[in-house]
């Protein structure tokens, strides 16, 4: 069998997790797949940087940008060489504890989500990745939640461009919404143009996929955990609930289940949840609405993220310092790596 090596580029937190003084070691690693077999080779240290819990990468200017979500969050822009990551630029994101990202797709201006204080940041991106030392714009937002330990303020979590792309859309655990902004076709700038979607009180959405016709948005809501499913108007970028769904097919008493991330194949769609520690399937009916399709207990422990990849799903198992590689439920590899937070294809 042909080995099929793909680079992976994997964003960590310190030693001690999320919310824990930065600057501990922390680093941008880079791991290689071989797509036929499912092993990982050994990984490696690229670049040491504060707290890149998430990452996001411009292929076509070679460019990875990377958040330091700390209390004055920054982001940082790389050259990706063949040596490794070439420093360009670092930038206050104008809120704390960014955590997603999103280059859009003409390469002109970078997303940001600043968890604790709710906020969305836009960057120009230019020559050397960003276009100065702070936010083009910033937009802030107000609003509580019932559970009152996580939703005392709006809390951004995931950054989306909505089908069609005219709208650029933030999950915001905190207030239960879906925010909505408009963006300039011309520029990649946003405006705000309020809510797409109002969720169940307490749900906390974390993060988005939508389906590949775009009619369907499904939702990882952290708090209840549950996926949430929406019907989505292209045309208004607004979604109406159509389903909820546990999140797994059995819960725990035990332990708090957050789910993490969600992702989708095909008409399939995948969910990690924290805490039991399981990755979950779900089948697309015809209409959109999800039915359980199995669920694994994972081997490592606390899947913060994961990135499915030719019939493997690459898990980041935060607390267990792991990086677990699965297919069709089955491990086919798992190397140590302190307290990863983003796995994203190279």
């Amino acid at each position: 069998m042909t080995e099929q090596r793909r680079d992976l580029w994997i964003g960590t937190y310190p030693a001690a997790g999320a919310g824990t003084p930065v600057g501990l070691g922390e680093g941008i690693w880079r791991i290689g797949l071989d797509t036929s077999t499912g092993i990982l080779t050994a990984p490696e240290l690229v670049r040491a940087t504060p707290a890149p819990s998430f990452l996001a990468l411009d292929r076509a200017a070679g460019v990875l940008y990377a958040v330091g979500e700390d209390s004055r969050g920054t982001v940082t822009a790389f050259r990706v060489t063949e040596d490794g990551l070439e420093p360009l630029a670092t930038a206050e994101t104008g809120g704390a504890d960014p955590c997603h990202l999103l280059v859009d797709p003409e390469g002109r201006v970078l997303y940001v989500a600043n968890y604790s204080s709710g906020t969305l940041a836009v960057f120009r991106i230019g020559p050397d990745g960003l276009n100065g030392t702070a936010p083009d714009q910033v937009f802030g937002h107000s609003g509580t939640g019932p559970v009152a330990d996580r939703q005392e303020g709006p809390h951004a979590h995931f950054v989306a461009l909505a089908p069609g792309g005219r709208h650029v859309l933030v999950s915001d655990l905190g207030t239960d919404q879906l925010r909505r902004y408009r963006r300039d076709a011309d520029t990649g700038l946003l405006a705000d143009d309020g809510i797409a979607a109002t969720l169940a009180p307490g749900s906390g959405p974390r993060h988005l996929v939508f389906s590949s016709d775009g009619q369907i948005a499904y939702v990882a809501c952290e708090l209840d955990d549950t996926v949430t499913v929406l019907a989505w108007d292209r045309d208004s970028a607004s979604g109406t609930i159509v389903q909820h769904v546990p999140a797994q097919e059995s819960g725990s008493t035990e332990v708090a289940s957050l789910p993490s991330h969600i992702d989708r194949v095909g008409d399939r769609v995948l969910i990690a949840t924290r805490g039991p520690d399981r990755l979950a399937t779900f089948a697309a009916g015809p209409d959109g609405t999800l039915a359980p399709a199995g669920q694994v207990d994972l081997p490592g422990s606390w899947p913060r993220h994961f990135a499915p990849l030719e019939g493997l799903v690459v898990l980041a198992d935060q607390t267990s310092d792991t990086l677990t590689v699965l297919r069709d439920g089955v491990e086919t590899a798992r190397v140590a790596l302190p307290a990863p937070a983003c796995v994203l294809p190279a």
